[in-house]
């Protein structure tokens, strides 16, 4: 029991500390790039959702969703 609160606790401590510094990594972003990041982000989990997992597929997501967010914001 005492390994599974470990484990929940290095888990919890992990993510909160990816998202501090994820969030300060994109200080200096444009607002170009972060749409770049988002989409790349939000297509990487989508394709890992839609293909189950699989490398391929969290990929490609990642590259489309990254293509469709770096042409979001586009001046016309």
């Amino acid at each position: 029991m005492k390994n599974q609160y470990t484990l929940t606790r290095i888990t919890v401590l992990t993510a909160m500390t990816v998202s501090a510094i994820s969030l300060v990594a994109c200080a200096g972003m444009t607002q170009h790039e972060k749409n770049t990041a988002i989409g790349a982000g939000v297509g990487a989990i989508g394709g890992s959702i839609l293909t189950g997992g699989s490398t391929a597929g969290t990929l490609g997501g990642a590259a489309i969703g990254g293509v469709i967010g770096h042409e979001l914001d586009k001046k016309k």
